[in-house]
């Protein structure tokens, strides 16, 4: 089916979150909405059961004196209480505020000071304690409510606490919900996003309700999801695309498995058996390294059969590509290599996925091309915070590998150079409604980042193909020169590499101003402890591993492998391996898994300059 580009829809979109809930479960009632994890394995509950969850969080919420747009924060990792606490907010007519788990006890006081947030859903005591680290800067902030830890009864209670408070209004005020559900404005403020950015304080990005409802029903109009998907979520709901799924789930009626356990990514797939998942592109590129390094230690015949079988399927790919037939010889061979390579690849996903959404950074073309050769579609998207995560995405039945699609119905596009007029190649601008209001507090940072008539800067450089296709080609200022006056594009190399090495885990080239370039590079420790054990390191640490000879001498012969594939200048004259992962609880990467660029470049610095002594 191809992309509908009818936009008639928006006429007709439901006028803000809160009654496109309150739609959804007057229409699915008795259906599925979640499961998640309880005890040893998963409970399941309807539309019907949420919404009767929600509408009590929601009246307790207006029993604690909740007004339109008041900030109320989120301070917990993905799981279903998460989604309740955020319907609820939606419901109530507040305004969410997001915050990562992981986000530090200081930036946790800024982002919840600087949102005047009043009330704060927290996970745990180990969140609670961030909050009463810095209880004295937090002065807007009358109550706690916890899902999972100690509760005082009076200014940190829990979640049933609140449940019953909202019985107790619901008894007083029949028909409130409905009511206040009906009075919110499409340009309400519904969520304010800090961006974990990878400079600088944290930027709160204002969305509308009616930027939410649209990101919905937008996908919804292409046709791709119906109330018979299941998804498995297990993305931070703190970021833009969890909630951009969310706000999907209501408009299409599908089910979905809730876990934010990244570590059980893989076991929750062949348990849930969803039919597609979203997830960033380090997830599909550490399972592609995981499935080429277990071929590789198999060794023998089993990886002939491996190599040939994804031989196979890249020739039937490309001929499918170029609208060309499939010889009857090589059908045959794709048809045995799919029983006998392709399935088990599918099974380890469940067996059921009609496709993979990746989002939130740049997925590399390889890797695309790898699981649609093994029968896995891994559709790219892109979009930013500012831009309410969704604005384009590739189709099933018409997308192009290395672009991240057409921009969705009712939105547009521009390519624009430095002067701002149109171009084949520059910074991508978007315009639509799925576009912030504005940074909160930052009336300076929303002129820079907004034109008069409404246009988002977005700081991508990308060009649009005859189709409409968008291919982004990197960050404008992640662009540096050598000293010899070369242009370098990081991102290209570095994607590049981590094809070529199934054991990296980041690979970050510097060399701004300077006469030639280098690289820092890590290794993924899951993949370096599978082959410390087929290579007599069983037993030894990270550390150590990463340092041996034998280990150095690999990621060298790397290296030179990628060197063959650049340009004189962009070639890799000096490397070093990091003695540790990147993570984000370093501060090295951004809650969506982007590398700190800057922060690496600083807690490295001494490193770097002494390739250059």
């Amino acid at each position: 089916m191809p992309i509908n580009h009818d936009a008639s829809f928006i006429d007709s979109m439901p006028r803000n979150v809160a009654v496109q809930f309150l739609d959804r479960v007057r229409a699915s009632g008795p259906a599925e909405a979640f499961r998640f994890p309880r005890g040893e394995g998963w409970e399941s509950v309807t539309w019907q059961q949420t919404g009767d969850r929600v509408t009590t969080l929601a009246a307790g919420l207006l029993a604690l004196g909740i007004e339109p747009e008041q900030r109320i924060g989120i301070l917990s990792g993905t799981r279903f209480e998460w989604i309740l606490a955020d319907l609820a907010v939606m419901v109530a007519g507040g305004a969410t505020t997001t915050v990562y788990p992981s986000t530090h006890a200081g930036d946790t006081a800024y982002i919840l000071g600087d949102s005047e947030s009043r009330i704060v859903f927290a996970e745990d005591d180990t969140q609670v304690a961030k909050l009463l680290e810095h209880r004295g800067d937090l002065p807007n902030l009358q109550k706690v409510v916890v899902f999972d830890g100690t509760t005082d009864g009076d200014w940190v209670i829990g979640l049933d606490d609140l449940a019953r408070l909202g019985e107790s209004y619901l008894a007083e005020h029949p028909g409130t919900i409905e009511e206040h559900a009906e009075a919110i404005r499409p340009d309400q403020l519904a969520t304010l996003i800090y961006t974990s950015g990878t400079t600088g304080r944290p930027k709160g990005v204002r969305l509308r309700h009616s930027s939410w409802v649209y990101e919905g029903e937008a996908i919804r109009n292409q046709g791709i999801l119906d109330e018979t998907d299941l998804q498995f979520l297990w993305l931070p709901m703190a970021h833009s695309f969890g909630k951009v799924l969310l706000s999907t789930q209501m408009a299409c009626g599908f089910a979905t498995a809730v876990d934010g356990r990244i570590d059980k990514i893989i076991d929750n797939l062949a348990i849930v058996r969803p039919t597609f998942m979203g997830a960033a592109p380090r997830i599909f590129e550490k399972a592609y390294a995981k499935i080429i390094t277990m071929q590789e230690a198999e060794g023998g015949l089993k990886e002939k059969i491996f190599n040939k079988a994804f031989e196979v399927g890249r020739k039937v790919d490309e001929l499918n590509a170029r609208g060309a037939s499939v010889p009857l010889p090589l059908k045959l061979q794709h048809g045995l290599f799919d029983k006998l390579v392709f399935s088990k690849v599918r099974d380890r996903f469940g067996g059921r996925v009609r496709f993979f959404i990746s989002g939130a950074a740049a997925l590399n073309k390889d890797v695309a091309e790898w699981f649609h050769a093994a029968g896995i579609v891994v559709l790219e998207g892109y979009g930013l915070t500012e831009t309410s995560a969704g604005s384009f995405v590739n189709h099933p039945d018409q997308y192009k590998f290395g672009t991240v699609g057409p921009v969705f119905t009712g939105s547009e596009v521009r390519v624009v150079d430095e002067q701002g007029s149109d171009a084949t190649e520059g910074e991508v601008w978007i315009k639509g409604p799925g576009v912030m209001e504005g940074y909160h507090n930052l009336p300076e940072e929303t002129a820079k980042a907004l034109t008069d008539d409404g246009w988002f800067r977005t700081g991508d450089k990308g060009s649009l193909d005859a189709d409409g296709f968008l291919r982004i080609t990197g960050r404008i200022k992640e662009l540096f020169k050598t000293s010899g006056g070369k242009y370098i594009a990081p991102p290209a190399m570095e994607a590049k590499f981590k094809v070529i090495c199934p054991y990296a885990s980041q690979f970050m080239v510097f060399g701004a101003e300077r006469n030639y370039v280098v690289a820092l590079v890590t290794l993924d420790p899951d993949a370096m402890a599978d082959w410390a054990k087929e290579n007599g390191m069983e037993g030894a640490t990270y550390t150590e591993i990463v340092n041996s000879d034998r280990v150095k001498a690999m990621v060298a012969g790397y290296i030179d492998e990628l060197n063959q594939d650049l340009n004189r200048w962009e070639t890799i004259k000096k490397h070093a391996i990091l003695d540790h992962d990147l993570s984000v609880e370093s501060g090295e990467l951004t809650p969506s898994l982007k590398v700190k660029r800057n922060v690496v470049e600083s807690n490295n610095q001494q490193l770097i300059d002494s390739m250059y002594a």
